[in-house]
């Protein structure tokens, strides 16, 4: 996989503020998307009640947890390595112990328990809350395991802590698992079916980080667009609510001026959204709020319409244009990116030029590129044969990569002499003397940092660039802080 651009910390450890009552030691490291760092949050939430610290330190750990990604076969190789290194640690420490959380754990608990007996807990994305019965299992010396999915389980009853935090962006997860079973994706058999959260502790955990005084809050799920709150249950049986439950039903529309509305000074993002179910209401709810980000997270896996429908996505290419045409239109200037997968399948190489054409026509701002990984479980594994061959898909996936990097440059050229509202993340990884922040289209930009300081709105004028990078001088704060 190649990103053009990645904010993402993985595998990186995650510690928290010390509860001077707790004895014991956590060590916890998140792999994978967005929705695993969010529920590493909540599991450390969890274990603080347990009597655990978060400790940045394996060697001093009484419990080690490694929070997993099934999307790619190498994804799974990596947190395998993680496990081999924590095993070496183990045996130095016996009282150790260690657990697989996630999507692998979903996937592999037999193999992880019982075959290869690496892991003392094995806990699946909806069972978290039964950590505290699992570790007395280990406790007492057995093996512990839950994966159950769960039907309504959305941990919106829990306030998670922030790991790590810089104390400006922060993540909130409005829904859990997915519905839409592309033929490609492990997701809907680790994470389960559908559902939302209640949108009042949705608001009352943003209030909580408003109160805090983070300053940005990207709403996460598998497929936000399908956000759907009508007291409770999948989304699946919508058609079975009441008249005054689908009366009073919330779509992600309606929550999104919700949040912009309660919390106007407060940046708002979202991600991933399915351009199935992305609708012009949401488009309208964008350009209504000032406060919501001019960016769209909108993966479209593949450029051709044969291989769409071999991926089971419920969108043509011209219907993906047409999105992307009222997005213009609603949304001047807006930031799009993507998600692409290369040698899916029976993909030739027409179907190839079909993709590189889908992306002239958007030229997104940046972009998420893999070759395709078949992973077991999966329609594409069980009926599909992988027959395009490796060197084909490198090949495919370079030309991806080279023209996604063309469309990068061309789009922050295009920002140069503008003026861009950036809220300060940090110090730039490649200096010192500069701040790094983002624009409301989601590109990384530069400047010197003079006397501003992280979680400041600054208006920057943009005198330079890079194909991923905007480099710039600020004029002053801006009207947001």
């Amino acid at each position: 996989m190649e990103k053009i651009i990645d904010e993402n910390k993985q595998g990186e450890s995650i510690v928290l503020a010390q509860n001077p009552k707790n004895t014991r030691k956590l060590y916890i490291e998140s792999y994978g998307c967005q929705m695993n760092f969010a529920d590493s949050e909540v599991v450390a939430s969890i274990l603080a009640k347990e009597g655990f610290n978060t400790t940045d330190r394996l060697e001093e750990a009484d419990l080690v947890l490694v929070n997993t990604c099934s999307i790619r076969d190498k994804a799974e190789q990596t947190v395998r390595k993680r496990l081999e290194k924590y095993n070496a640690v183990k045996r130095h420490n016996p009282k150790m112990k260690v657990g697989v959380l996630g999507c692998m754990a979903e996937r592999l608990k037999s193999k992880f328990l019982e075959e290869e007996k690496i892991v003392d807990m094995v806990v699946g994305p909806d069972a978290y809350k039964d950590l505290p019965n699992l570790l007395q299992e280990i406790d007492e010396g057995r093996n512990a395991v839950n994966v159950i999915l769960s039907k309504d389980e959305t941990y919106g009853d829990i306030s998670p802590v922030r790991l790590n935090t810089n104390g400006i962006n922060a993540l909130v997860s409005i829904t859990r698992g997915c519905d839409n079973m592309c033929t490609f994706c492990v997701v809907p058999f680790t994470r389960g079916r559908e559902r939302s959260r209640d949108p009042q502790s949705i608001l009352e955990e943003i209030q909580e980080l408003v109160d805090k005084n983070y300053k940005e809050v990207t709403l996460l799920g598998q497929n936000v667009d399908s956000f759907l709150w009508y007291g409770g249950g999948l989304k699946k049986d919508f058609d079975k609510a009441s008249e005054m439950q689908k009366a009073t039903a919330v779509d992600f529309a309606k929550l999104l001026d919700m949040v912009a509305t309660k919390f106007p000074k407060l940046r708002l993002r979202f991600s991933t959204s399915n351009p199935q179910d992305m609708h012009e209401n949401v488009l309208l709810i964008m350009a209504k709020h000032q406060n919501i980000c001019n960016h769209i997270h909108l993966p479209v896996q593949s450029g051709s319409n044969r291989i769409l429908k071999e991926m089971n996505r419920l969108h043509t290419r011209e219907e993906y244009f047409s999105l992307i045409d009222k997005i213009r239109e609603i949304l001047p200037g807006c930031g799009i990116s993507q998600d692409m997968i290369a040698g899916f399948p029976t993909e030739t190489e027409e179907d190839h030029q079909d993709t590189l054409s889908l992306m002239e026509y958007v030229k997104y701002g940046f972009g998420y590129m893999f070759t395709y990984s078949e992973r077991p479980g999966t329609t594409a594994a069980r009926k599909m044969e992988d027959d395009v061959p490796e060197p084909v898909k490198k090949r495919r996936l370079a030309e991806i990569i080279a023209l996604q990097r063309k469309h990068s440059a061309i789009g922050t050229k295009a920002q140069l002499h503008t003026i861009k509202e950036i809220l300060i993340e940090g110090t730039s990884k490649k200096s010192d003397t500069h701040w790094k922040g983002r624009s409301s289209e989601n590109t990384v930009v530069v400047f010197p940092k003079e006397n501003y300081q992280p979680g400041d709105f600054v208006n920057v004028k943009i005198i330079d660039c890079t194909s991923a990078t905007l480099i710039g001088e600020a004029i002053g704060l801006s009207e947001n802080n």
